[in-house]
């Protein structure tokens, strides 16, 4: 059974750790993330970054059971487990699915990941044109036709990361 925990980030081998000495080796955990790149005083330095911020999946079969979930809730790096998740599996399933058809062989979300509209604005996460804000004028297969400020061009759906604002 899937649940939902909030983590302390910077405990989450601790927790990893817990998990391992408290459910056994059959424990998955599965965290979405993206590779951005930010710029740093003029230099572009490459960032991850979790698509769900300081919440991740955990998988176990013990999980069903509420007694596990009372004794797992004062672990180190845990700070809470989501409720309903009990009534969530398919739509948490569905989601997990979802993010690992859309991974990268990194093991990274690619950008057809996210949703793409016409005629709404975005700004370049990575690549050359790092922070800029375009417009997306036509949407085709594999590629997508932008203005830039006046520069009308084409780029990969695949090569670039972008964000709506």
């Amino acid at each position: 059974m899937w649940t939902v925990i909030k983590v302390d980030k910077k405990k989450i081998r601790f927790l990893a750790n817990e998990l391992k000495n408290k459910l056994g080796n059959d424990f998955v955990l599965y965290d979405p993330k993206l590779k951005i790149q930010k710029n740093f005083n003029n230099q572009i330095k490459e960032k991850e970054i979790s698509l769900l911020g300081d919440y991740v999946f955990c998988h176990h079969s013990k999980f069903g059971n509420e007694s596990t979930i009372k004794n797992l809730k004062f672990t180190r790096g845990l700070k809470f487990f989501l409720d309903g998740f009990r009534q969530s599996q398919v739509e948490i399933k569905l989601f997990i699915d979802k993010c690992k058809n859309f991974e990268n062989e990194e093991g990274y979300l690619s950008q057809s990941f996210f949703n793409i509209n016409l005629n709404k604005e975005y700004k370049f996460i990575t690549g050359p044109f790092l922070d800029a804000v375009f417009k997306i004028v036509n949407i085709q297969k594999n590629k997508i036709d932008i203005m830039l400020g006046n520069l009308k061009t084409t780029i990969r759906k695949s090569e670039f990361l972008f964000k709506p604002l």
